[in-house]
């Protein structure tokens, strides 16, 4: 398409993350002409940062488990994973010549673990199918007159498009085009947007300037999270996580930052417990601190009989101070139940995901097309559901891109 003034296209899909990227296979593969517009330079800068460490495309779990993760849409997410669903996605990865395997998480990886050359490949397929690419295509809004408006290198131009799918991303990750600059718009035209709020993501604590300055970025694992709900009922869960330079953050705490961000925002903070000790009872952990110390420091004697060293001592040390320590009754009890106040979650701009977002019930359920705004489809982290991270994410932006592409080809195929 030349970077005319104006211009008209048959299905513009804005976004070229996994959502939108699906959404144009999906549409292109039924004959209807494609042009995706995108931001960046390149297509999938997400995608490839998020694949970094190695691409983690999916997750193992069965269903319904698997549809569970996405809490309290797991009803309508879990229709979309009804159509494209985590063993479709690496039947569709195998055509690219990606084999994937489950780790011991249950986390799905390509065998290579990169996701570069499935991005090269999916592109390549898309482009020899004829779907047009325009990149540095900033989308702006909609004029008065229902064109679709974009900043380009050129200046601004209009596009007229039957159809329209919308993929923009949520408020995470700005610098990757990711940065919620499409609410506004969208809000103009009536339609119902939950507030952007971050999501898989680290909280703020307070530390000491002492114990930030030795002890960020240390790993604190194994350790067991206990919390209460809102009913009061007792959770706990193991993993892992890290002292950040103003509290904590990591796999374990991303599992639980929808709760945590949630009780923050009622209460204005939370309490998180950690057991810093899994697989010691307190009884025994109490009896093997009262043996006799002789000459050797308080620190050694952590070392020695309970197997707390490190970050974890200095933990104690932060949130007990030096003389309470002495108190072996109440030592061997904080180490099973190191009390963290977590003050408020990080900036979403750090986030891995975020929350929020066009609420589903603005959207037709079976097409995803806006109730407010007919032959507009929205699709991916733009809308407002949330996931942990291990694969799910990924795979519900896949299958939504794919639900709004079939809800625009048919949206198309009756305005003909």
């Amino acid at each position: 398409m030349p970077a005319s003034p104006e211009s008209s296209v048959r299905l513009a899909i804005i976004g070229g993350g996994p959502a939108g990227l699906m959404a144009a296979e999906t549409a292109r593969a039924t004959g209807v002409e494609v042009d995706l517009f995108e931001a960046k330079g390149s297509v999938g800068r997400k995608f490839l940062i998020a694949g970094k460490g190695g691409l983690n495309l999916t997750h193992g779990e069965p269903r319904p488990a698997f549809d569970a993760r996405y809490g309290a849409r797991a009803r309508e997410v879990g229709a979309w994973l009804d159509d494209f669903d985590a063993d479709a996605l690496r039947a569709w990865a195998r055509g690219f010549g990606v084999e994937t395997y489950v780790g011991t998480s249950g986390r799905v990886f390509p065998v290579d673990r990169k996701a570069a050359p499935l991005l090269r490949g999916w592109v390549r397929r898309l482009r020899e199918d004829g779907v047009r690419f325009h990149v540095h295509h900033t989308w702006l809004g909609w004029r008065d007159d229902g064109a679709l408006r974009f900043d380009t290198p050129e200046g601004e131009i209009a596009v007229r498009a039957d159809a329209t799918v919308l993929a923009l991303g949520g408020g995470s990750w700005p610098e990757l085009g990711s940065d919620g600059a499409w609410v506004p718009a969208l809000e103009a035209r009536e339609v119902d947007v939950a507030l952007l709020q971050p999501s898989n993501c680290g909280f703020d604590i307070g530390w000491s300037a002492h114990f930030a300055e030795r002890h960020a970025g240390a790993p604190l694992k194994p350790v067991i999270a206990h919390w209460h709900d809102e009913q009061g009922r007792p959770h706990e869960l193991q993993g892992e996580c890290v002292v950040t330079q103003t509290g904590i953050e990591g796999s374990l705490i991303y599992a639980l930052s929808a709760m945590l961000r949630d009780a923050i925002a009622a209460h204005g903070e939370v309490l998180l417990e950690l057991d810093l000790a899994p697989g010691r009872e307190l009884h025994r952990l109490r009896a093997d601190l009262e043996k006799p110390r002789g000459g050797r420091s308080l620190t050694e004697h952590l070392r020695r009989h309970a197997g707390i060293t490190g970050v974890k001592a200095a933990l104690l040390y932060e949130l007990m101070g030096k003389e309470a320590m002495h108190d072996t009754q109440l030592l061997s009890r904080t180490i099973k139940r190191l009390p963290l106040r977590l003050l408020r979650a990080r900036p979403i701009a750090e986030a891995i995901s975020s929350a929020g977002g066009v609420r589903l019930e603005a959207l037709d359920a079976d097409t995803l097309m806006l109730h407010a705004m007919p032959g507009v489809f929205c699709a991916g982290e733009m809308l407002d559901w949330e996931a942990p991270t291990g694969g799910y994410l990924l795979t519900a932006c896949y299958a939504s891109g794919l639900r709004a592409g079939r809800g625009a080809v048919a949206w198309l195929g009756r305005n003909e």
